[in-house]
């Protein structure tokens, strides 16, 4: 599977094609499983360039109870894909070729992983100049490595590390 590596402008809707995802994920979902599901990801910021495709988070009270719902996800075109590299994740994408949706599943006690998603895309959302590198940097490395999406994920790994550390940091000083 090679997926073309495109970085659109933002686009408003994105913030509809979530709400209409999450509305069919808690349908499917299991209610005494589920916690909360959040808007992820450069699609969740406004004016950020990103690659057209929203990262919903999902936060569940036991991460191994949500393999049971693996199949009622996947009605929806997800397909499961277990921890796919991060420990204690459960990771479904969606479209294939053509990806239009990441869910990334966490359990509730997964504090780092839940925290650093959320703390970065609250970041962005209020720090114009990281917002405006971090769209550069993605703009860059999808002209480098159209096709690669490891390429492009190794191109912004420096950023990304020293992003979620100033959202940290900015988090923990306006406590």
């Amino acid at each position: 599977m090679t997926l073309k590596i495109e970085v659109v402008p933002y686009q408003s809707d994105w913030i509809e094609l979530f709400q209409e995802e999450k509305m069919q994920l808690t349908r499917v979902i299991s209610e005494e499983n589920f916690i909360s599901l959040h808007h992820i990801g450069s699609t969740s910021v406004p004016s950020l360039s990103a690659k057209p495709i929203i990262d919903l988070l999902l936060v569940v009270k036991d991460i191994s109870k949500l393999d049971l719902d693996n199949e009622k996800i996947a009605s929806l075109g997800y397909l499961p894909r277990g921890e796919f590299g991060i420990s204690g994740r459960r990771y479904f994408p969606k479209g294939g070729d053509n990806r239009t949706h990441h869910l990334h599943a966490f359990q509730y006690d997964n504090a780092y992983d839940i925290s650093r998603h959320l703390l970065v895309r609250d970041y962005l959302r209020t720090h114009a100049e990281a917002r405006k590198s971090y769209a550069n940097i993605k703009i860059a490395g999808a002209k480098k490595y159209p096709l690669n999406i490891d390429g492009y994920g190794d191109y912004k790994d420096s950023f990304v590390k020293q992003l979620e550390k100033d959202a940290f940091i900015w988090h923990w000083k306006n406590q």
